[in-house]
């Protein structure tokens, strides 16, 4: 019985130990990924054409346990969709244009991370963007006045941390935004929201 004891304390030690290195850690993140991106029409399943676009991230991340956490990002977010049009005050249009959306993009999020080790992890949560700028590309025509100057949405992504030190991890990942407010600012008419895919890879630094 004694043994029986000891080992119990040994592997409830283990365990602690382990479960404690998650507990109260925080990691510090940047990334880099290719954006896919389009409008949809509310209500519908009607969109446009994708345009593709680049985001770059920064990240920090709570740990609550080994399987849950939370994480706020600020990214600079490239959207926007392909084949418009654009009228002009003359009473002209343009057809066939991409448009281009710039984004400071924050979302915050929940973390449930699952596997072996851990390291799969599905994050979900919402999302407020700020518009910086907006193009049409192909002449280079400001529209910025055309659209809301903030976006509102949900992300959803999972992806894999695979570590290469004590304190070192890099990831992949894929996330994908969901726009629920007007892109467009007219009063009148359909409404638009923006959606987004994007393909990530980064590196995370750890600090308890």
């Amino acid at each position: 019985m004694k043994k029986i004891f000891t080992a119990l304390l040994i592997f409830t030690g283990f365990y602690t130990a382990s479960f404690a290195q998650k507990i109260n850690k925080v990691e510090f993140g940047a990334n880099v990924g290719y954006n896919g991106s389009y409008i949809q029409q509310t209500g519908t399943i009607s969109n446009s054409d994708g345009v593709s676009g680049f985001n770059l991230g920064v990240s920090a991340e709570y740990y609550f346990s080994d399987r849950w956490s939370i994480k706020g990002k600020v990214i600079y977010d490239q959207k926007g969709w392909g084949n418009g049009f654009l009228d002009f005050p003359d009473g002209t249009t343009l057809e066939g244009v991409n448009f281009q959306l710039n984004y400071i993009t924050v979302p915050v999020m929940a973390n449930w991370h699952f596997g072996r080790t851990r390291n799969w992890y599905l994050h979900f949560g919402p999302y407020a963007g700020f518009l910086t700028s907006a193009k049409e590309n192909s002449t280079g025509t400001d529209v910025k006045a055309a659209f809301n100057s903030t976006d509102f949405g949900l992300d959803l992504g999972i992806g894999i941390k695979i570590p290469v030190s004590d304190n070192t991890k890099i990831f992949f990942e894929y996330d994908g935004q969901g726009g629920v407010s007007n892109v467009f600012n007219s009063g009148g008419g359909p409404t638009f929201q923006n959606t987004r895919e994007s393909i990530n890879i980064g590196v995370l630094f750890s600090m308890k």
